[in-house]
Formats: structure tokens, C-alpha cells, sequence
């Protein structure tokens, strides 16, 4: 019998779609499938490549109604927001031109009878492990990449986001990528684990938690596969005394609030100099007030609710930690009769009195809850910004550009904003430290990670 796994649309707790699990003798198939299209595809000149690859994106673009329904009901972001698809097919463009200038042939040092050549040779077949809180853009580090570097690729997307997967596959034929150039497959953890460990993989990328991460990471230890971890963070911010608090709320709002702070650079804490600390919390306090959670569908709110009734339960537990240890919730629960025991929605939240002595202020809370902490100076705070396991992102507000970055060099992140947050940009690499994950991705960085150098010696004979 074929085993079969519901998604559960946390907007109203029901079934919004049932899907069956790849048997392994399916997953099996898809790989030697997979395997068998590799010689083709890194002979296509790159050209050809990147030309189906920009209308394989096109017609994932042309779903973007069905697309931004299916993240709506499966994840519950505001259907106004739903759709990531023009990103996706930005960042393909961009990657394009990327990929061109990094597969060109270097040469060095050439003697009188000596050339130097390195070539960069695709890795083989990626399996690419996708998350559920941005499931359509992710496609650009996970799909877009490798194909361009010449790699076929095998995608699996996260249980609660499947439909998003099938949606690709869909786009993928009509598009005319050739046979086992990109296939999707529902797979158990089991199967998944199994797959990586069997070494038939050259290359692992993930999207998720740092606890899947450590999973996806142990399953290929006995094999020498390559990984991309793209894993969590308690990404801090810290605004300095010279800010304009006004000017700032808005961005705020977003990077702590977007997304229902569902986003790998939310930001998780804020620290805030004693000279301005007073204000700030007023201020913010009265932005948060605003901030309107609702129904995705029938409504057109700021956050809808986070992807589960566990997420819920563990954010809300957090919180509940946190104030049982003397912090201070801002605003009473019970505003929205949505954020119901049993339900998936949270209302935005912001905590006062806390230290790092609380989980809410070193585990990552992936939710609309955010901690303010009031430090003395610059040393203070980059000293707590560090106090962490993790190191994704992490910002420095201030009208002192110079000495913000200045600081910034002694933040543990692998990306550093000043006046800015919560944002991935096309042109820089992206990909964190400590155990915020392994790798890069975007940029000629990271798909640099996703070939292999190869080195020529050529000696003319006189």
C-alpha cells in the first residue's frame, strides 16, 4: 500500500490536500534517471541551458495564481503576499549572468611551453531539500543554480509546501527541460535519510532547521557527498543612541513582523542603548499596536497564521517561559478571538525585562514574538549579539555609518546589515556561521559550491 501524508492548512486546522509518498523503489528509478541525463545536460552549451531554464521559471511564473493559493492555504501566509513568483524569476536572470562569468575557463600563468587551465565541472546530481516559509523563491539556490552550473537536480519539498513541488514539475515539462534534468519526489525523512547516506548523491542542499540540518548532515557521514546547509538563526538587532526611532518603525515592523517572523533573517532580538531605551519602547510599542494578524483569505492583514498549531504551541510556550522568569508581555493575549487555544495564530507580541538567562533570548522562536533589552554601549551589545549558537544575520542601526561597520566586523554572522534588516540580497552571498549552516548560496560564491574545479597542465613538446 502507498503510504500517504495530509497537509494540514493551519488557517482552519483541515485537510486541504492528501499526498503519497515515493516508494523507494521509486526514488530508486528517479535517481538512475537523474544520473543518466547528466552527460547531456553539462554538454549543452550554456546558452541552450540557461535559455530553458529562463521558461522553465516562466512557466512557474504563469502558475502564480494556483501557486500563491497553494502557499496561502498550506502555510498561511496573506494570499496579498503570496506570490513569490516574479523573485523567482528576478533571481534566475540575475543567476544567469552570474553563471556565465564564473564557468568562464581561467587561465594562469603561462609559461613558454606551459598553459594553466581551470575549468569548473558540475558536481552531478543535487538533492535539493526545500522549507516551507518561502517555497517558491527558495527555487533560486536550490533549482536555478545548479541546473545552470550544470547540474540536474532531485527536489524534495517540505511535507506542509508539497503542492508547491508538483506545481514545479508541472512547469518543468511543459517548459521542455529535458528527461531527468529536474524531477520532484515526495519523501519521507527515512527515505530521505536513506537516499543521502547511499552516497548516489553528489550534493545535498537544504533549507530548514538546524535540527533537520544535523539530520540531513549525520545521513551522509559515511559518504563524501557536499553540502549546502542553509540553517536557523536568532538574527540580533541593535540600534545605537544617535538612531531616529521614528524613522526606522517601519522597517521594523517588517523584519520583525513579515512573514508572521517566519523568515530565516526575522529579527529574533532587539537591543536597545539606555539613552534611548525609554522612547524606543514607547514608540515601538505603539507601532506593534498596529500591526493587524488575520485571516489570510477573507482578509488582508500584515501576518496571518504560523505554519502550524505546534509552531503555535512551541512560540506561545516560549513567551510563556520567558514570563515566568520576570519578563513582562506588552500586550494582553486574547485580542484576536482567531488566536484561540488549538489555533494556529499568534498575535504579535514584544517582551520586556528579559535576559539571556531565557530560552525566548537564545532559541530560535521563527514567530511574531520579539524581546527588547536595554545594554549600556557599543560593548555591551556586541557581546550579546554573540551570545548565541547561531550566526545568520545581524544589524547595527545608527547615523555613525563608520563606526556600525566598524562594529559590525566583531558581529559573528555571515551577513552584516547597518540600517537595514531581514533582507537577502541578489548580489551579495548568502549563508550563515556557528550553526546557522554550512556554505553559500547566490553569487558567483556560492555557485562556486556547486562545481568542481578541475586543473589543466598542458606542456607543448618542442
Amino acid at each position: 500500500m502507498t503510504a500517504t501524508f495530509d497537509i494540514v492548512s493551519p488557517i482552519d486546522n483541515k485537510v486541504y490536500a492528501t499526498c503519497a509518498y515515493s516508494s523507494r523503489a521509486d526514488i530508486m528509478k528517479a535517481v538512475e534517471t537523474a544520473r543518466s541525463a547528466i552527460a547531456g545536460w553539462k554538454a549543452t552549451p550554456f546558452e541552450d541551458r540557461a535559455a530553458v531554464i529562463i521558461k522553465f521559471l516562466e512557466a512557474v511564473q504563469k502558475r502564480r495564481e494556483i501557486l500563491a493559493k497553494h502557499v496561502s492555504w498550506q502555510m498561511g501566509r496573506p494570499l496579498w503576499q503570496a506570490d513569490e513568483s516574479e523573485r523567482l524569476l528576478i533571481n534566475g536572470k540575475v543567476l544567469v549572468d552570474d553563471a556565465r562569468k564564473t564557468l568562464e575557463p581561467i587561465e594562469i600563468r603561462q609559461d613558454t611551453n606551459i598553459r594553466r587551465i581551470v575549468e569548473l565541472d558540475p558536481l552531478g546530481v543535487c538533492l535539493s531539500i526545500c522549507a516551507w516559509n518561502y517555497p517558491v523563491a527558495m527555487a533560486s539556490s536550490l533549482v536555478t543554480a545548479p541546473l545552470l552550473m550544470g547540474n540536474v537536480v532531485i527536489m524534495k519539498h517540505a511535507p506542509q509546501t508539497a503542492l508547491v513541488a508538483e506545481v514545479f514539475a508541472e512547469a518543468a515539462s511543459d517548459a521542455g527541460l529535458p528527461k531527468g534534468v529536474f524531477q520532484a519526489l515526495h519523501m519521507a525523512h527515512p527515505d530521505a535519510e536513506a537516499l543521502i547516506g547511499s552516497g548516489l548523491v553528489d550534493m545535498v542542499q537544504f533549507i530548514g532547521s538546524t535540527r533537520g540540518g544535523q539530520a540531513v548532515y549525520n545521513a551522509g557521514q559515511e559518504t563524501f557527498t557536499r553540502y549546502g546547509l542553509e540553517l536557523g538563526g536568532k538574527d540580533p538587532l541593535y540600534l545605537r543612541s544617535d538612531v531616529s526611532i521614528p524613522a526606522i518603525l517601519d522597517d521594523l515592523m517588517e523584519g520583525c513582523f513579515g512573514n508572521a517572523g517566519q523568515s530565516c533573517c526575522s529579527v529574533e532580538r532587539i537591543y536597545v542603548h539606555q539613552d534611548i531605551y525609554q522612547d524606543f519602547v514607547a514608540q515601538f510599542e505603539a507601532a506593534v499596536a498596529k500591526v493587524h494578524m488575520g485571516h489570510p483569505i477573507d482578509e488582508k492583514p500584515f501576518f496571518g497564521p504560523v505554519v502550524s498549531t505546534a509552531a503555535a504551541d512551541r512560540i506561545n510556550g516560549l513567551t510563556a517561559d520567558a514570563v515566568a522568569k520576570g519578563a513582562k508581555a506588552v500586550f494582553a493575549a486574547g485580542r484576536s478571538p482567531l488566536a484561540k487555544a488549538g489555533s494556529a495564530y499568534v498575535e504579535p507580541q514584544v517582551l520586556l525585562n528579559v535576559d539571556h538567562s531565557m530560552a525566548v533570548m537564545r532559541d530560535e522562536t521563527f514567530g511574531p514574538v520579539i524581546p527588547v533589552m536595554k545594554v549600556s554601549g557599543d560593548d555591551e551589545a556586541i557581546k550579546l549579539m554573540n551570545d548565541t549558537d547561531y550566526g545568520l544575520t545581524a544589524s547595527i542601526w545608527s547615523q555613525d555609518i563608520d563606526t556600525a561597520l566598524e562594529l559590525g566586523r566583531k558581529v559573528e554572522s555571515g551577513l552584516f546589515y547597518v540600517n537595514r534588516c531581514d533582507h537577502a540580497d541578489l548580489y551579495l552571498p548568502w549563508g550563515g556561521v556557528k550553526r546557522s549552516g554550512i556554505g553559500r548560496s547566490y553569487t558567483f560564491k556560492g555557485l562556486e559550491e556547486l562545481v568542481s574545479p578541475r586543473a589543466y597542465h598542458v606542456r607543448t613538446l618542442s
